[in-house]
């Protein structure tokens, strides 16, 4: 006897075909401005800490998956950058004989979302040092840093298209635009009303972003010498 339906679970015993209407479905699943991509973008531009704080330790389910939406909003920031071709006048994959420190600076550019996700892995050691006292686990603060990070990628995506279409060169303004929304984002999850929470932000990311830089440039010449002995 065929089912329509699990007798378990009550699901559709045979899964929907796959067509246009389904594709649809799943891109309005993920563009949804209730629980969605967008809504996730207009709270954490509004209330990141607060949003970050609910998501943590309430309700999971106003915001989108903190891992997707890094993966998806770096997914962004490279179709734009490559499309118009913005990181050609900023990034130099140039370091003599080193060619593992190039492939490993190659595999970073072109792999944003991991990459970003391994990087706040560095930047969430710094904010667990410096923010111990708060009792958030290093796996709680990755999770702030995803969507913080996210939000990121999209500034930068939005000033590489302004710059594809206007010619003039925007990346060092993004970039300080970014760190200084990840600053207030990261400082407003913690303890908005101190000042000091702020300043133990800044330096957390910074001291983050230069440690998995400098950790990615240290595996490849380790790699080089390596190679060179055999």
């Amino acid at each position: 006897m065929n089912e329509k339906y699990c007798p378990h679970c009550g699901k559709d015993a045979k899964p929907q075909r796959i067509d246009a209407k389904y594709i649809l479905h799943e891109i309005e699943h993920v563009l949804h401005f209730e629980r969605g991509i967008l809504y996730t973008i207009r709270e954490l531009t509004i209330r990141p800490g607060q949003n970050i704080r609910d998501f943590i330790g309430e309700n999971r389910g106003r915001l989108v998956k903190p891992i997707l939406f890094i993966i998806v909003t770096s997914l962004i920031y490279s179709v734009i950058s490559h499309f118009f071709q913005i990181e050609e006048g900023y990034i130099k994959l140039d370091n003599g004989k080193q060619y593992a420190v190039i492939a490993i600076n190659k595999w970073i550019q072109d792999h944003y979302g991991y990459a970003n996700i391994l990087m706040g892995v560095f930047i969430a050691f710094w904010l667990r040092l410096f923010f111990k006292k708060h009792g958030y686990n290093f796996f709680e603060i990755l999770i702030l840093l995803c969507f913080v990070i996210g939000m990121g990628m999209l500034m930068l995506a939005v000033f590489a298209i302004v710059e594809g279409i206007v010619g003039i060169q925007l990346m060092k303004l993004s970039v300080t635009l970014v760190f200084i929304y990840s600053t207030w984002a990261i400082g407003q999850f913690f303890d908005g009303r101190k000042p000091v929470s702020y300043i133990k932000s800044f330096i957390s990311y910074v001291l983050g972003t230069i440690s998995f830089g400098i950790s990615a440039t240290i595996l490849g010449i380790l790699i080089d010498l390596i190679l060179k002995h055999y």
